[in-house]
C-alpha cells in the first residue's frame, strides 16, 4: 500500500461535484485508490511508500483529449517510438491520460499512426496512459480546414474509420458534408463520440446535429468553425444554445480571455473541456518546428504556418489551466473538473478515471497555486516528481 499525505485532497462530494478536503490520507496501490482516509484513521506502519504533498493541492490526473503532439514528437511520426516520448513527457504538465490526435493526412499514414496508437494502448504505459485516438480529420470543411491540408480532405466513410473503432475515441467531422446521420449512428453503435469541427456549418446545420443526430460535443471551439454573428449564429451560437460540451484551447492565443469567460458563463463547469491541441513544438522553445509535412514557426505562445494561420498550440496543460482560472475566477476544484472528470464523462469512461475514489486507477497530479506540477502518478508508479 501507498500513500499521499498532507496534501489539499480535491475530491467529489456527495453530489459528485468536486470539493476541497484537508486532513485526508489517500491510500493506493498499483492497480487502483484503495481508500480515502481521515489522518486520524492512518496508520503509516501498513504503507510501503508514502508522498508528502506539502500542502499542494492532489488531484485526479489530468486527461487531454486533444494533443497533436508534445517534446518533439507527432502522433503521425511513423514511428512508434514518438508516442512513447508523449507519454513520457507530459506528467510533467499533469497529464496521465491522453488521445494521440492525428490529422488529415494521406489515408495511408493516418491508418499507420492508428495502429500506432492502438500498440501503445496495449503496452504498460511508459509515462501517461494511451486511452485511444481523436481522428480530427481527413472528415472535414475545406472552407474551414485551418492548419489541416486540403488536399488530404475525404468524405465521412464509416468503411474507413471501422478497422479502427476499437483504438478512435473521438472522430471530428463537418455536419454538413454528413449526406444522412448514418455516419454518426454507426460511430455512436460502436462507442465512437462524433465531434463538430473544421466546419462552415450555419447554426441550423449544426443544431440539427446534436439534437437529431446525437452529435454531443464541438472541436476547439471558436477555432475552424463558423463564427458567431447575432443575425448568423454559426456552429459558435450553436454550441452556446445546446447542451453539447466544447473544447476550448486556453493558451490565451486561441481565445482571448474574454471568449473563456463567455465560454464559462454559458457551459458552466459541466460543458467544457480543456485541451492543449498542442503540436511537437510543446515543451522545445522557439524556432522551426513541422506540422502535417507543413513548416511552421514558433514565437512564443503563437505556433503559425508560413501564411500565417495559427496552427495549433505550443501549451502544456497545466498553464491551461492556469490560465482559464485566471481569466474566469474560477475556482481550483471547478476548473480541474473541465480536465478530469468532464473528459473522463465524455470517453464513458468516470466509472475508471477522473476523480479519486475508491476502486478508480490511481493516477493523480500534485500542484501548487501556479499549477505547477510537484508530481504526477500513472497507475499507482510516480512518473514524474520535480527535483
Amino acid at each position: 500500500m501507498k500513500a499521499i499525505q498532507n496534501g489539499r485532497c480535491i475530491l467529489p462530494d456527495e453530489t459528485g461535484a468536486f470539493t476541497l478536503q484537508t486532513g485526508k490520507i489517500i491510500l493506493y496501490d498499483e492497480d487502483a485508490v484503495r481508500a480515502v482516509v481521515k489522518e486520524k484513521d492512518f496508520d503509516a506502519a501498513e504503507c510501503e511508500e508514502i508522498l508528502d504533498a506539502g500542502g499542494r493541492y492532489v488531484a485526479p490526473g489530468f486527461i487531454n483529449v486533444h494533443i497533436h503532439g508534445c517534446a518533439g514528437s507527432d502522433t503521425m511520426d511513423d514511428d512508434p517510438a514518438a508516442i512513447r516520448t508523449m507519454q513520457r513527457f507530459l506528467p510533467q504538465t499533469g497529464v496521465t491520460s491522453f488521445l494521440p490526435t492525428t490529422m488529415t493526412c494521406a489515408w495511408a499514414d493516418i491508418a499507420a499512426a492508428l495502429g500506432h496508437v492502438r500498440a501503445a494502448m496495449n503496452e504498460p504505459p511508459a509515462g501517461a496512459r494511451v486511452l485511444g485516438a481523436h481522428m480530427e480529420g481527413p472528415f472535414i470543411s475545406a472552407e474551414k480546414k485551418g492548419s489541416q491540408d486540403a488536399r488530404h480532405i475525404l468524405p465521412a466513410d464509416w468503411s474507413r474509420l471501422e478497422p479502427y473503432a476499437d483504438v478512435v475515441r473521438i472522430v471530428t467531422v463537418a455536419p454538413e458534408t454528413l449526406p444522412d446521420d448514418t455516419f454518426a449512428r454507426r460511430c455512436q453503435k460502436a462507442g465512437i463520440r462524433v465531434s463538430i469541427g473544421h466546419t462552415a456549418a450555419d447554426y441550423e446545420t449544426a443544431v440539427r446535429a446534436v439534437r437529431e443526430q446525437g452529435i454531443g460535443r464541438f472541436t476547439h471551439l471558436y477555432d475552424a468553425m463558423s463564427a458567431f454573428h447575432h443575425r448568423a449564429p454559426g456552429a459558435v451560437g450553436a454550441a452556446f444554445d445546446t447542451d453539447a460540451r466544447v473544447e476550448l484551447i486556453t493558451d490565451n492565443v486561441h481565445s482571448c480571455p474574454a471568449a473563456q469567460r463567455l465560454v464559462w458563463k454559458v457551459k458552466g463547469r459541466g460543458g467544457i473541456l480543456l485541451i492543449t491541441d498542442s503540436l511537437r513544438a510543446c515543451g522545445v522553445g522557439d524556432g522551426p518546428s513541422e506540422l502535417g509535412g507543413q513548416k511552421v514557426l514558433v514565437r512564443g505562445e503563437l505556433a503559425t504556418l508560413e501564411d500565417g494561420t495559427i496552427a495549433g498550440s505550443v501549451a502544456a496543460m497545466n498553464r491551461c489551466v492556469r490560465f482559464f482560472r485566471e481569466n474566469t475566477g474560477a475556482s481550483v476544484p471547478e476548473v480541474i473538473e473541465l480536465v478530469t472528470k468532464n473528459p473522463a464523462e465524455d470517453l464513458g469512461l468516470y466509472d475508471q478515471l477522473g476523480s479519486i475514489a475508491p476502486g478508480k486507477r490511481a493516477d493523480f497530479a500534485i500542484f501548487d497555486e501556479e499549477i505547477r506540477i510537484f508530481a504526477a502518478i500513472v497507475g499507482g508508479r510516480c512518473r514524474w516528481q520535480a527535483g
